[in-house]
C-alpha cells in the first residue's frame, strides 16, 4: 500500500463513528493527500450512527482499506480490528492474549517520513478497554500504555529516528503518557471527545488531537530537528474521484434509507438537542410501570445526544441508540443486597450518569431491568430478556407514529 508513495507528513484522523451524513469532504481531502502523506486513525471508527446499524460497518471497511495505512484499535468496533484486511493494518502496543501475553497485533510500523526511519505505535487506555462489551474482548488484555511503550523503545531504538503514537485514551491521559514517555515526538490523541485539540507541548513531545466525527484532523511532519503540528477542518471538495464515487454511492444509498419517517417528535424533545438524561428518566419510569420490574437502571451514555427536528426519522433513532442495546433482567451481585446504593456509585463511576427508577433503590433490591450491556460487563450476566430493546422504547417515548402506523401496530 505504502511502496510507491514517499511521505512528508502524517494524517490522523480520530472518533469518527461511522459519522457519515456529510463524509465527501473527509473523502476527498484524504483522497487527495495521502500521494505523500500517511494516513493513520486513531481508534472508534465504527458504531455510532445508521450508517453502522444498516450496513454492519461495511462501508466502515471500504474507507479504510481505501484510504487508510495504519489503525489505531479503539473500543467501539474492537471486533473489526481482527477481521482480514484491517487486522494487517491495526497496531497495538499493549493488547495481549490473557492466556499467553503474546501481542494481539503488531505492535509497530516502521516507515520514512521525509526521510526520517519513523516508528508508528498505537495504544488504548486501560479504561477505554474495560468499556468494550465483556464478550468481545474475552481472552484479551491491556498492559500498561507507558510501560509498553518504554520496552517498544528498548527493543527499536537503534534503528530508528522518532516515535509516534496513537492513543485511544483520552486527552489528559495523553498528556500524562507524554510525560512519562519523553522519547516519544507526538501523541495522537482519541477517544476523550473533549473540545481541546492542541498542539499542547509536554517537553519535546507534542500532543494533538484531530476533530471527531468526520469534521476534520491532525498533521504532523518534520521540521528541523524536531516536529510540527496543527489540526485543521476537511475543506470543501473540488473534484470528486471515481474511486471515491462508489463510496459516496453507497453512502448516498444508505442515507435515503435513514431518512425514513418515524412519526412526530414529542414535547419536550421537539426541536432542540435530545436531553439524553431526561430521555432516560421517562424511559426508566414508563418501563418501572409498564413492564413491572422491581427497579429500572439505565445509563446516560447508551445513547448519543442528537438535534431532532419535529420529525423522528430512522437515522434520528439510530444515531440516539446506536448500540442496538437489548433490555433484560439482572440480579443484583450479593455483595450489594443489603445496600444497592453502593452499587450505583459503583456503576457511576464505570460508566457515568444513571437513571435509576424508584430512587434511591429499596433496601434488598436484588434485581433490575437494565441493558444487556450492563448487565454483562458490570453486573455479572444477565437472568433473562424482557423482550424488548432499548431502541423501541426510546422511539415510544420520543415520538407518536403516524395514523398508518398506529393501526399496524393495533
Amino acid at each position: 500500500m505504502t511502496a510507491t508513495r514517499r511521505f512528508q507528513r502524517i494524517i490522523a484522523t480520530t472518533d469518527i463513528h461511522s459519522a457519515f451524513d456529510d463524509a465527501l469532504p473527509m473523502l476527498a481531502h484524504l483522497h487527495a493527500m495521502r500521494h505523500d502523506s500517511l494516513v493513520v486513525d486513531c481508534g472508534d471508527f465504527f458504531e455510532g450512527t445508521g450508517y453502522y446499524r444498516l450496513g454492519k460497518g461495511a462501508v466502515e471497511r471500504d474507507i479504510l482499506t481505501t484510504l487508510y495505512d495504519v489503525l489505531a484499535p479503539g473500543n467501539h468496533g474492537w471486533p473489526h480490528y481482527f477481521e482480514p484486511g484491517l487486522r494487517e493494518m491495526t497496531v497495538c502496543a499493549n493488547a495481549v492474549d490473557d492466556a499467553t501475553g503474546r501481542p494481539l497485533l503488531d505492535r509497530l510500523r516502521v516507515v520514512e517520513v521525509h526521510g526520517r526511519q519513523v516508528a508508528v505505535t498505537a495504544v488504548i487506555g486501560v479504561s477505554a478497554f474495560h468499556t468494550i462489551p465483556a464478550d468481545e474482548r474475552a481472552g484479551h488484555l491491556v498492559t500498561d500504555p507507558v510501560t509498553a511503550l518504554r520496552e517498544l523503545m528498548l527493543e527499536h531504538h537503534h534503528h530508528v529516528d522518532s516515535w509516534i503514537v496513537l492513543s485511544h485514551s483520552g486527552f489528559d491521559e495523553d498528556l500524562k503518557l507524554a510525560d512519562a514517555c519523553p522519547f516519544v515526538d507526538v501523541v495522537f490523541a482519541g477517544h476523550c471527545h473533549s473540545d481541546t485539540y492542541g498542539p499542547v507541548h509536554v517537553g519535546d513531545t507534542l500532543v494533538v488531537k484531530g476533530r471527531e466525527l468526520a469534521d476534520g484532523y491532525a498533521a504532523a511532519e518534520p521540521v528541523g530537528s524536531g516536529w510540527a503540528a496543527r489540526t485543521t477542518v476537511f475543506p470543501a471538495p473540488a473534484t470528486v474521484s471515481d474511486e471515491l464515487a462508489v463510496l459516496d454511492k453507497q453512502l448516498d444509498s444508505t442515507c435515503r434509507m435513514l431518512a425514513t419517517p418515524l412519526g412526530a417528535v414529542n414535547e419536550p424533545y421537539c426541536n432542540a438537542v435530545l436531553n439524553r438524561h431526561r430521555l432516560l428518566q421517562d424511559i426508566a419510569a414508563r418501563l418501572h410501570t409498564g413492564l413491572g420490574a422491581d427497579a429500572v437502571v439505565l445509563n446516560d451514555t447508551t445513547l448519543r445526544p442528537t438535534l431532532l427536528g419535529d420529525i423522528l426519522t430512522l437515522g434520528d433513532l439510530l444515531a440516539i441508540e446506536p448500540f442496538d442495546n437489548q433490555l433484560v433482567h439482572a440480579f443484583l451481585p450479593d455483595k450489594y443486597a443489603e445496600d444497592p446504593n453502593v452499587l450505583l456509585k459503583h456503576l457511576t463511576k464505570q460508566t457515568g450518569p444513571l437513571a435509576v427508577v424508584p430512587w434511591p433503590l429499596p433496601q434488598g433490591t436484588r434485581s433490575v431491568l437494565t441493558t444487556d450491556y450492563l448487565a454483562d460487563t458490570h453486573l455479572g450476566g444477565r437472568t433473562h430478556q424482557a423482550g424488548l430493546r432499548l431502541g423501541e422504547a426510546v422511539r415510544r417515548t420520543l415520538a407518536t407514529p403516524p395514523p398508518d402506523q398506529e393501526e399496524g401496530a393495533r
